[in-house]
């Protein structure tokens, strides 16, 4: 089979597999992901959200599935809950300093993809 020129995204998963492999660990799976990728953008616009909002987004998985995901991200180090103390029943999520890493890794794998073109 003729290989064919990869395009940037086929590159950047290139380039998302190496760094896999490069820190070996428990990986995020996808529901993690798509949790953590919810967080960062909202946090990026300002907004505040609670556990109450996440674990509402019934496209992404059942209550008790994203209770247990944004627990997984907690014990990971990529998100932290802070109580509010009107109401310890709402709690706020809030990206660590893991997250935040972990977004920066994604975009140079991303400028690496773009640049190697």
């Amino acid at each position: 089979m003729k290989a064919i020129k990869p395009s940037a995204y086929i590159r950047f998963l290139n380039f998302m597999d190496g760094l896999d492999r490069i820190s070996p660990g428990k990986k995020l799976d996808a529901t993690e992901e798509q949790l953590l990728n919810r967080i960062a953008l909202g946090v990026s616009q300002g907004s505040v959200l609670l556990v109450g909002d996440l674990i509402s987004l019934r496209e992404l998985g059942s209550q008790a599935t994203l209770h247990g995901r944004i627990q997984n991200l907690v014990a990971m180090g990529y998100v932290k809950l802070n109580e509010d103390k009107a109401d310890a029943r709402r709690k706020q999520v809030i990206p660590t300093a893991k997250a935040m890493k972990h977004y920066e890794d994604l975009s140079a794998c991303l400028e690496k993809a773009l640049k190697s073109s």
